[in-house]
């Protein structure tokens, strides 16, 4: 009697793990540079300043704690919904160990000093193949798995998935075209204003389909699975995906306003970004209408507070961005601390939340357990968390909005009114605050992996068997 066929739990247990340990690693860098901020004395030496370690923190969050969240997610819902075992189990741990060499690789060349210095792809060329190479067999494993699926239907958290893996893909490649001088420089084959054109491009892009599209793939799986409800509009969420991936790829230019960039590609930037604001709420609000009938269920389940407060940061962080898009905002919010407190609302409310919120469904699944080791560390870690992000992004805002207000402010006989250090000054109080969500942020997440590890030990490795007839139900 043959045995019957299981799904490859393997590369998302190692995955899911990996995600824990990387956002502890990712946001105590952060916490660091917020302290620096604070307290210069703690920059030190050539390798350990606010400089280097500031690409280190983004890269880290971004692709160490949110692409290996995403590898996990992506693993597990393809499998689920499509009713087969991952195409091929080599090729997916390929993935895995070629994913970890290259964070590895940037959590020693950065600090080093070695960048191309283009935000969000700060790594040099030896790093960026190594990415793409790894990214192609993503890509094969992910589509592989879609092309064998027992199931007629492609679930639209597939689809957001897909999208970020071809958009990803593009984005990196295009933008990483280099000519390489040595082992560790290169220069970019583009030049000037268009240089910044195709950095912007790819860096808006990776927040629309690393941060965001794929994101909304966790949200469509876990959202309803946790809450136990069907997705609120199955026909929403297609309209939300082909207008959002339409849409997102124009607004990358509104990074650029008031620069050497044309005029009117300022303004197509700016146009799409408020476009963008239609597509993003109604994913928001199927997200959150998914709990008709199931809000009751919010009062005794932190991991379903994380997945619902995670779609109204969603919300507002897509309300904020687009508003921040507009010319004349923007003359008041661009290179303030209000930008940085727009990005942390999506990155630790929206971005963060998701994937605490899918590690805590599945790491319990993963080890053959019912729940988490302990429901009241899951409750102690939202309201850390929470509150965290609200005093962070208050800060900031209240910061970014008082130094735009500073550096315009003019005297009579048109002189500036404030010294730029007098601006330095004002904000010091701000990044205190700044600091201390960062560091109730970073808490509940060690919360997490205590939590994580009494979970993992009291458990054992499962592989859930692949029914015989039907795909399990959404």
């Amino acid at each position: 009697m043959e045995t019957q066929p299981t799904y490859n739990y393997k590369v998302v247990r190692q995955f899911a793990i990996m995600t824990v340990v990387w956002g502890i690693v990712g946001m105590l860098v952060g916490v660091i540079i917020a302290a620096q901020l604070v307290w210069p004395e703690l920059n030190f030496g050539p390798w350990f300043h606010f400089g280097r370690l500031r690409p280190l923190h983004t890269n880290a969050v971004i692709f160490a704690f949110g692409g290996c969240g995403l590898f996990a997610t992506s693993y597990y819902v393809v499998q689920r919904t499509c009713n087969v075992r991952l195409i091929s189990d080599k090729l997916a741990a390929v993935t895995f160990w070629g994913w970890q060499l290259v964070i590895v690789l940037a959590a020693i060349t950065l600090p080093l000093g070695f960048t191309t210095s283009k935000e969000y792809a700060e790594l040099e060329w030896p790093i960026k193949l190594l990415i793409a190479v790894i990214w192609v067999i993503y890509a094969i494993v992910f589509f592989g798995t879609i092309a064998i699926r027992k199931v007629k239907h492609i679930y639209v958290a597939n689809w957001f998935y897909g999208a970020f893996i071809l958009a990803v893909a593009l984005l990196h490649i295009v933008n990483s075209a280099f000519v390489p001088v040595t082992m560790w420089k290169s220069y970019s084959v583009y030049s000037g204003a268009v240089d910044a054109m195709v950095q912007w491009w790819y860096g808006h892009n990776a927040v629309g389909f690393f941060l965001t599209a794929a994101f909304l793939g966790m949200m469509y799986y876990f959202v309803p699975k946790q809450a136990g409800r069907p997705v609120y509009s199955y026909r929403l969420s297609v309209v939300h995906f082909w207008a959002l991936i339409f849409t997102y790829m124009w607004a990358g230019p509104h990074h650029l306003h008031y620069t050497a960039l044309p005029d009117w590609t300022q303004s197509v930037g700016m146009v799409f970004s408020l476009i963008l604001l239609a597509p993003s709420w109604g994913g928001m609000i199927n997200g959150i209408m998914t709990l008709s009938g199931a809000w009751h269920k919010l009062r005794t389940d932190p991991v379903l507070k994380f997945l619902v407060v995670s779609l109204s940061f969603y919300g507002m962080s897509t309300f904020e961005g687009p508003m921040m898009s507009i010319k004349t905002v923007n003359a008041l919010s661009h290179y303030t601390d209000w930008t940085i407190g727009h990005v942390h609302s999506g990155a630790l409310g929206w971005v963060g939340f998701i994937t605490i919120g899918s590690m805590y469904y599945l790491i319990p699944r993963l080890f053959g357990r019912e729940t988490m080791h302990s429901v009241k560390l899951i409750e102690a870690h939202f309201w850390l968390a929470t509150v965290g992000v609200v005093l962070y992004i208050a800060a900031l805002w209240i910061s970014g909005v008082m130094q735009g207000l500073m550096w315009r402010a003019l005297n009579p006989d048109g002189t500036l009114t404030y010294a730029f250090v007098e601006a330095v000054k004002a904000t010091y109080p701000y990044h205190t605050v700044r600091l201390l969500g960062g560091f109730l942020y970073l808490s509940g997440m060690l919360l997490m992996a205590y939590n994580t590890y009494r979970t993992v030990v009291a458990g054992r490795a499962v592989d859930a068997k692949i029914p015989a007839i039907t795909a399990e139900a959404h």
